[in-house]
């Protein structure tokens, strides 16, 4: 259903069952999968790949021009996943000739006033709180939480199942599981009751929190607490997608416990 007093191009591609309220704009290259609602004052801008049973709130702006004053006004996109929610006055930029786009995945949480810049990737189950930034080139696991006033780094990767608090400001890294607070942002602990609510067994969250002792707890740097965790520690798939993180961190990751 189509409100009379929304604008939507004739050439958008709108599927069945959309709702689009009034004063919403939907332009031309717009794709919108079914079940998805449009709140009042919402704008969906050129680019913009929308999934289905979706909810973007009023005053959202989706799929504006990159805020770079490198972009040249190439063609890229912003891909928003199925089930996922946009709150008011929630921005999401599209992406650059860097990437082409900018993706945020299923049944993600967008809450009020934040911002998603141009080339990040969120993956599944993600939530960013109020007025949390992301600037560019950032990479978001699944089911990671950003508390509200999170600023982010441009380049910064977040690995997935990670909590970061509120205030926030994340200048490095931040690994797969883990807890972050303080400034400068700093681990303090495992997610574990997050990790407990998504299925983990109490093995397994020990298991991760014995590869987190000796990351960031024993005082060892990070090469030789690399070496002792693939010596020491049971081949798992968390070992591997922790070990793999920080190997392949460009900025490095953030501080340990007592570092």
């Amino acid at each position: 259903m189509i409100q009379p007093l929304a604008y939507v191009h004739p050439q958008a591609k709108i599927a069945d069952n959309v709702v689009i309220e009034p004063f919403a704009t939907i332009h031309k290259n717009v794709e919108i999968g079914e079940g998805t609602w449009i709140g009042s004052n919402v704008t969906i801008m050129d680019g913009a790949r929308i999934g289905k049973n979706c909810r973007i709130f009023p005053g959202a702006v989706i799929s504006a021009i990159p805020q770079d004053l490198k972009f040249e006004g190439e063609d890229s996109l912003v891909i928003i996943g199925d089930g996922t929610t946009i709150r008011e006055c929630a921005t999401v930029n599209r992406g650059t000739k860097a990437l082409g786009y900018t993706r945020i995945g299923k049944d993600c949480l967008i809450m009020a006033y934040a911002h998603v810049a141009h080339d990040c990737i969120l993956g599944d189950r993600v939530i960013l709180g109020n007025a949390t930034t992301l600037a560019g080139h950032i990479t978001i696991g699944d089911w990671a939480i950003l508390s509200g006033l999170t600023a982010v780094h441009q380049f910064v990767n977040i690995g997935s199942h990670a909590m970061l608090s509120g205030g926030s400001l994340v200048r490095k890294d931040v690994p797969p599981y883990t807890k972050a607070a303080r400034e400068p942002l700093s681990y303090v602990g495992i997610n574990s009751v997050g990790l407990r609510r998504r299925g983990f067994s109490s093995e397994k969250i020990n298991h991760i929190q014995e590869i987190y002792r000796l990351l960031f707890v024993k005082h060892n740097n990070t090469s030789k607490a690399l070496d002792i965790i693939e010596a020491e520690i049971e081949p798992t798939e968390e070992r591997d997608e922790i070990v793999n993180f920080v190997r392949n961190s460009n900025r490095g990751i953030m501080k340990g416990f007592f570092q």
